[in-house]
């Protein structure tokens, strides 16, 4: 280290007994070493005889073996130089090791500097070389849970090649040195790169123990979630590093807040990216209105954005700017953000995690159910979402308030025909027939109310894309709701099924007696039974609308049934494994395509 050492203090730092030094290889490799000529590509071949040497040893044992080889001849040096004037035995070594040269004045004034820069880059190769060693230690951590370790420990090698051509030219350095010669090794090639290797594995060894201490956080996380005691606790732990705990925004006042306002709250997480939009912060709306007499329950919004730049914390600004709840700011642990999107399924899309007051989670994702049925499914449970989802009419949810005249016909048990799609010519087609038969004497003799609603026109037969994504959503989410949880097929999620894969179609249409569901179908099968209708519409008088209508339809689709198309988007929810076909007992195949429709989205409004 660069001191003087004591006689006295040698005991106490001899080595543990049992330790043997395999000695036969130190001298191996010091005769390798010592009396080479200078030069980067003298000392390259001498390493890379060093390693063909030490091929059966470890890495890091191959650069303990070279530094202790240069060690036992570099200590003999300066120990004989130590004691040579007292002792006649070391003085006459010494003679023979030439220590006088260097010891000696004038030699140690001519050669200190010399001697000082090699002493230097011993010390960073030997730096190097603990630094190995560390990672070696952290190696049991895994690169799955430590992914910094993988890069480090495939450069071991790299490192290792750097620690022993270091020495070596160290050694041939001393030799020049201790001869006197007048050509000496050019060390600084070898410190410039030594240095570079020791800088990047301390970066590496630092990143390293960053990841480990964020895997541990997280660990401690995933287990209070397991037995939360209070909601508070479980919000400081997912939300702030360490004891930085920062004040919410209440979004009502525009000020800032003590996180003490969640204390023995229930509390819904509305989470999001800050691509979200006007549209899905309106959905959140009705449910603070709902739950603001409630003073037990409150909203959080939690923006997941992984770097903060300036640009996002205009975004930001701008979004929680629409928003009367409370807000996080600038929220960005990393063990917060990967616990949300490992564990509740964060995808980028929009969620509302539902936490009791103890910290229980009651609801992984209520947003989907909040989506269709609004405050209807207050307190946002997986025990009222079951309940809803069960019920057979509660498919009417989807359209019960996409026009006030469409909500009136439902609430007075009209049958109602909802019909849309891509082609217009069969949507033209299909109301003309369908007009027909809500006009036919037939069905007024027999009391037979029919409404039309053409989903994604409005009354003017303009394209309302507004109701249509309002509608294809809400069959999205009750999908979502529906599947969460239960994965057995039952009517309502193979009718839900059912609606999905017409979102594709070019024509579809569904048959409703208010909000319960009579049948559905693709284009060609529902415009096939209107069309074939009015030689069966006399058994309308014998046995009623709804059942000529329904016997004919399933006679139709016995004839022949096209491909049944499903797709759900992959970030909205948790997706089922396995879905079998709404329309035959066969599991599903699964195929996965990409989308995109070239929008911002984020800022609607805002440019």
């Amino acid at each position: 280290m660069g001191t003087h050492g004591h006689l006295e203090n040698m005991e106490e730092k001899a080595p543990k007994v049992g330790f043997s030094p395999p000695l036969c290889t130190l001298k191996h490799l010091s005769s390798e070493m010592t009396c080479k000529a200078p030069g980067e590509e003298f000392a390259h071949k001498t390493t890379m005889s060093i390693l063909n040497k030490l091929s059966s040893y470890s890495w890091d044992a191959k650069a303990v073996l070279t530094l202790a080889a240069f060690a036992m001849d570099y200590g003999d040096f300066w120990l004989l130089a130590q004691i040579h004037s007292s002792d006649q035995l070391a003085k006459s070594v010494g003679i023979l090791k030439r220590v006088p040269a260097i010891s000696m004045r004038p030699g140690i004034q001519k050669h200190k500097k010399a001697i000082v820069e090699l002493n230097n880059l011993i010390k960073v190769a030997l730096e190097v070389i603990e630094c190995i060693f560390e990672l070696e230690k952290l190696s049991i951590y895994g690169t799955k849970d430590v992914p910094a370790l993988a890069p480090a420990m495939d450069r071991i090698p790299v490192d290792v090649y750097w620690a022993i051509i270091t020495v070596v030219a160290c050694t041939t350095q001393m030799c020049c040195l201790i001869n006197d010669e007048d050509k000496t090794q050019e060390l600084s090639p070898f410190a410039q790169k030594i240095n570079f290797t020791l800088n990047l594995l301390r970066m590496q060894i630092k990143l390293c123990y960053q990841q480990i201490e964020e895997i541990e956080a997280y660990r401690k996380l995933l287990k209070l979630l397991q037995t939360p005691t209070e909601i508070m606790e479980v919000f400081k732990a997912l939300i702030f590093a360490k004891d930085n705990v920062q004040p919410l925004i209440d979004g009502s006042i525009n000020k800032l807040v003590n996180i003490d306002v969640l204390k023995k709250k229930n509390v819904l997480f509305f989470i999001s990216g800050l691509d979200i939009t006007i549209d899905e912060i309106s959905i959140i709306k009705p449910i603070y209105e709902g739950i603001k007499k409630e003073d037990q329950y409150k909203i959080v919004w939690i923006p997941i954005v992984e770097q903060w730049t300036d640009e996002l914390r205009k975004k930001f600004d701008f979004l929680r700017s629409k928003m009367p709840w409370y807000i996080v700011q600038y929220f960005s642990p990393i063990v917060g953000i990967k616990f949300i999107k490992e564990e509740w399924n964060f995808k980028n899309k929009p969620i509302v995690v539902v936490m009791n007051r103890q910290g229980k989670v009651e609801h992984p994702n209520a947003l989907h159910m909040i989506r269709v049925w609004g405050m209807k499914a207050f307190p946002f449970t997986t025990t009222v979402e079951e309940s809803l989802t069960n019920r057979v009419d509660g498919i009417g949810s989807i359209w019960f308030d996409l026009s006030p005249d469409l909500s009136t016909s439902i609430k007075q048990e009209k049958y109602i025909f909802l019909y849309g799609g891509k082609d217009n010519e069969w949507i033209q087609q299909f109301n003309r027939k369908a007009a027909a038969l809500a006009n036919d004497p037939v069905m007024r003799d027999t009391k037979v109310s029919i409404e039309l609603f053409c989903v994604g026109k409005n009354s003017k037969g303009e394209d309302d894309h507004d109701t249509l994504g309002h509608f294809w959503n809400r069959i999205e989410s009750f999908f979502f709701s529906k599947t969460h949880k239960k994965t057995e097929h039952d009517i309502v999620i193979q009718e839900i099924q059912k609606l999905l894969s017409y979102k594709t179609e070019s024509g579809w249409s569904v048959l409703s007696k208010g909000s319960r569901l009579v049948a559905s179908g693709n284009g060609t099968t529902m415009l096939k039974v209107l069309e074939e209708f009015d030689k069966r519409k006399e058994l309308v008088r014998e046995v009623g609308f709804e059942v000529v209508f329904k016997d004919h339809h399933d006679k139709i689709l016995q004839t022949g049934r096209s491909c049944c198309r499903v797709d759900v988007p992959m970030n909205a929810g948790k997706v089922p494994e396995h879905i079998k076909c709404p329309e035959c007992p066969r599991v599903m195949e699964t195929y996965v395509s990409f989308k995109c429709c070239h929008i911002d989205g984020p800022m609607n409004g805002l440019h």
